[in-house]
Parts: structure tokens; sequence; C-alpha cells
């Protein structure tokens, strides 16, 4: 398996991140068939991500580059927000893997190292069409949490999805 770290991405990462979203979103579009979302637009581009600048000025934020080999493969967001409107200390914002190191144990390597050094409640929402990740996070879940996993299934106007709740020592 490949070397994984995760990198804090400061402001001079900001392109870098803003390209992986490109990336992020081209994935996500086939959650989006049947919907508006996720239209390119006229310069051949998705949306920016729209909270992105947030994660250079918000305390409750943290942008990570995910490394594998010491190439950049992805990118994790964390921050505290929480989709089930419980009390939280620790959320996935969002979290990608680029293809190539996908289903070799980076996201895994990556998922936990973003999990396992911050203590308290945690929160991993997963869209409801995205069962290949909710599979994926269950197994994270599982692996990181002191104690059980509670998952949620929301359909109102905070979260259309699966929701995973657990402590981390």
């Amino acid at each position: 398996m490949a070397d994984v770290i995760l990198e804090p991405a400061g402001p001079d990462r900001h392109g870098a991140m803003s390209n992986l979203f490109q990336l992020y979103t081209y994935d996500f579009t086939e959650q989006w068939a049947g919907t508006a979302r996720g239209e390119l637009g006229e310069d051949g581009l998705f949306k920016a991500y729209p909270h992105l600048d947030a994660y250079w000025t918000d305390p409750d934020r943290e942008p990570f580059l995910i490394r594998a080999d010491g190439h950049i493969a992805g990118l994790v967001l964390l921050n505290r927000h929480s989709h089930a409107g419980l009390p939280l200390d620790h959320a996935v914002a969002e979290f990608f893997v680029v293809r190539k190191h996908r289903r070799g144990g980076v996201g895994r390597a990556a998922a936990l190292a973003a999990i396992a050094p911050r203590p308290g409640q945690w929160e991993l929402a997963v869209a409801r069409r995205n069962l290949g990740a909710l599979a994926f996070w269950r197994r994270v879940a599982a692996e990181a949490a002191d104690g059980p996993v509670d998952e949620l299934d929301r359909d109102d106007d905070l979260w259309n999805g699966f929701i995973l709740r657990f402590r981390v020592a």
C-alpha cells in the first residue's frame, strides 16, 4: 500500500484544492442524473465549491490534501456542521480520492488519519444515491469508533441520505 499522509492545506494550496473540486464534482455528477445539479458552465468548468474560502478563515474548518507516496491523491475537508441537527465535535464535510488511488487503501488510511487524532462526537453524512461511499464510511466508522455507530436515515431539509454518528476517545 502507498504511504498516505494528510497535509494541512494552507491558503497557498487554494488553486490545487479548487482543481481537485473539479474532479470531485465530475465524479459526483452521476449521482445527480435527472436533476439540474452538476451542469458544466460555458467555460467547460463546474461551479466552484461555495464554501472553500471559509476553510482558511473559519477556525471550525480544516482543509487537507491527501498524499499517496508523495503525490496529491485527493482532499479532505473537516468542519463542525451537523446534517442531523445534533451536537457534534467533528464532521467530514468533503472527501475525495482520485480514481488512480481508490481501492488500494488510500481512502481508508486518509479517513482514519483525519478521524483518529480528533476525539469527540463525529458525524459522516452520505448522500442517498452514493451507496459505494456508504459502504466505505460504514467500514471506516466501525474501525474508528469507540463504541457503537448510530446510523440515521434522513430525508428532510437538513439532509437526504444516511448519517453515521460515533465517538472517538
